[in-house]
């Protein structure tokens, strides 16, 4: 069989997986919707956690941009993960006890506010749109591969997928969906990168591979820096970020994750608090599995990539380049007209490739938009994980593997992200403000109809997204920490933090964070242009700049709060109660 039949065969199977359980788990209340009942293990929602957790991004992207970046791209690493240990240890624990399921809806009480609950509910469309779009590009990607079209197409056929089971089930049958997921990633990212790091080192376990020695001695870590000084590269092992960048980037990916609404929402599916802290542990296993390993897949991919494709004839390659070259994420243009691919440190297409539809007289598709650079390749970096097995010559059932495991990863934290959306829409702005008396069947009705709205704009940012899967989801993370992060951590652990200050904060710090997202990042289509590296204030990237806007939404609404009124007693009570841990008041009054 065929890499195409494998693909419709483990692509097929894993779909009919995930649709019949969410048929099987289909919702009947808004309770079962929102939190699945309440009633789900630990370990189970271990691994939705892990899956709702690992998006496209740390899928596709994560690895990809690692590759490219290099040293550089450690910084997804310890941002994601340091982040969701924040969020585990400081925060999920206290809201759970809180026992608002939305972030929204804990900004709302927390701070007696219903323009305070506004507000979150607006940043968290912005986030989660934002994060979405990421996923959705990711989805395109897949299958614009699986089935040879554009992205485009891709992106609208994965709209259509998706729809059809967070309409379903919403977050119980997403829940046991996101299950099943993870098993089918965490296996389809494990068993290639364990295969190639058995070809190239000699070594099944990939971690230990990545610094392990090829054939003829070599470390190939140091291969690898041989490779790229000699196209011209900085070494692989080198940073080229500055000390305020990384820690900025590091930080604001951490402080974005602990105020993501659709990964906090999951704390709420399990019984206690006690399994709230239990399920938080099994994610952080299960998510290491695969961040430990991304580093490995980086660097295989990396190796094999230049030296199959690195002065080689376009005639002498393998079939899998002239595949990816049809989807538009590889390209290369023959500048010098010797037959063979130069990469080296330049550009070689100026964005996108916009093929003309003609070949050229080696059988390359042409591009109208190939800059003077002596750069003849172009590779779109989130193709790097799913071309590996390919690139190194791997079964073709292997290939099919990974083409599943991405899309498991893509379609399983939209499905989180869109629920986020239509709860934000139905619960938080519906039932507790503009209709306080609907009723259940029709707060139910309300959400699907949010989602369904949310994935077609969902889509059209898949379509046209701001930068490559990482990127868009990295800002999303961004905008989380400006706005969302201050008033969680001030709302649990500062007494005096009342509505006037949380409310300054938010909206200062998530319109900076817009405003320099737009300004340095994404530009307004026709009318301003994306500003350059230069121009960053304080050196500061667009990724990072969410710790700037965080910070100064915590001075903001500390100064604010200070100067205010104090919030009401009740209040003040509520902060104190939720911190102490259960049974230490019985235990004291005895």
């Amino acid at each position: 069989m065929n890499v195409q039949i494998w693909t419709w065969i483990l692509v097929g199977v894993s779909f009919a997986l995930y649709f019949g359980i969410a048929i099987w788990a289909r919702a009947g209340s808004t309770k079962e919707f929102y939190v699945a009942g309440g009633g789900v293990s630990p370990l189970a929602n271990g691994m939705a956690t892990a899956a709702d957790w690992m998006s496209a991004a740390s899928f596709i992207s994560m690895a990809g941009i690692i590759s490219f970046s290099g040293y550089d791209g450690s910084v997804y690493l310890m941002g994601w993960t340091g982040g969701y240990v924040l969020l585990a240890l400081l925060l999920a624990p206290y809201l759970r006890k809180f026992g608002k399921f939305t972030v929204p809806d804990f900004i709302g009480d927390r701070y007696y506010s219903n323009t305070a609950r506004t507000i979150a509910v607006i940043c968290a469309l912005i986030v989660s749109f934002t994060y979405v779009a990421g996923q959705m590009r990711g989805v395109g990607i897949v299958f614009s591969q699986f089935l040879q079209v554009d992205i485009t197409y891709g992106v609208l056929i994965g709209m259509a997928v998706v729809l059809v089971f967070a309409l379903l089930g919403g977050m119980k049958g997403i829940t046991y969906t996101q299950v099943a997921q993870y098993c089918v990633l965490i296996f389809a990212f494990m068993v290639p990168a364990i295969f190639i790091s058995i070809q190239m080192t000699g070594n099944p376990i990939p971690q230990i591979g990545m610094g392990g020695t090829l054939e003829d001695g070599t470390y190939l870590l140091d291969k690898l820096d041989s490779l790229h000084t000699q196209l011209g590269f900085k070494e692989y092992t080198d940073g080229s970020k500055s000390t305020w960048d990384v820690f900025a980037i590091t930080l604001a990916l951490m402080a974005g994750t602990a105020g993501l609404p659709h990964v906090i929402v999951r704390f709420f599916t399990v019984p206690k608090v006690k399994d709230a802290r239990k399920s938080a542990g099994y994610a952080l296993l299960f998510i290491a599995i695969l961040y430990t390993t991304a580093p490995a897949v980086s660097v295989f991919a990396r190796t094999n990539l230049i030296n199959t494709v690195s002065e080689k004839r376009y005639s002498d390659l393998p079939e899998w380049f002239k595949n990816w070259e049809n989807t538009g994420l590889i390209s290369w243009t023959d500048k010098n007209e010797d037959g063979r691919i130069q990469y080296v440190n330049s550009e070689a297409i100026d964005g996108k490739p916009l093929y003309t539809g003609d070949r050229g007289e080696n059988g390359e598709r042409l591009v109208s938009n190939a800059t003077s650079e002596r750069n003849e390749l172009y590779v779109d970096r989130d193709i790097m994980v799913l071309a590996n097995p390919e690139i190194a010559s791997l079964p073709d059932w292997v290939i099919a593997l990974v083409a599943a495991g991405g899309l498991a990863a893509a379609l399983s934290t939209a499905a989180g992200l869109l629920l986020v959306i239509s709860t934000s829409v139905s619960h938080d702005l519906i039932k507790k403000q503009l209709k306080p008396d609907i009723s259940d069947k029709g707060e139910l009705m309300v959400a699907r109809i949010s989602i369904f709205v949310a994935i077609i704009i969902a889509g059209i940012f898949g379509i046209y997204p701001p930068g490559f899967v990482a990127a868009v989801v990295a800002l999303a993370f961004g905008l989380a920490a400006a706005s969302f992060f201050p008033a969680i951590v001030l709302g649990i652990f500062d007494k005096r933090m009342n509505k006037q200050g949380a409310i300054t904060g938010m909206v200062v710090g998530i319109s900076l964070m817009l405003f320099y997202m737009i300004r340095f990042k994404t530009g307004l289509i026709g009318i301003l242009e994306p500003l350059p590296e230069s121009e960053w204030w304080l050196g500061t990237s667009p990724e990072g700049f969410g710790v700037v806007a965080m910070l100064i939404n915590f001075v903001l609404a500390m100064v604010v709060s200070r100067f205010t009124t104090p919030p009401p007693q009740h209040v003040q009570e509520i902060v104190e109660d939720i911190r102490i841990p259960s049974g230490v008041k019985e235990a004291q009054s005895h």
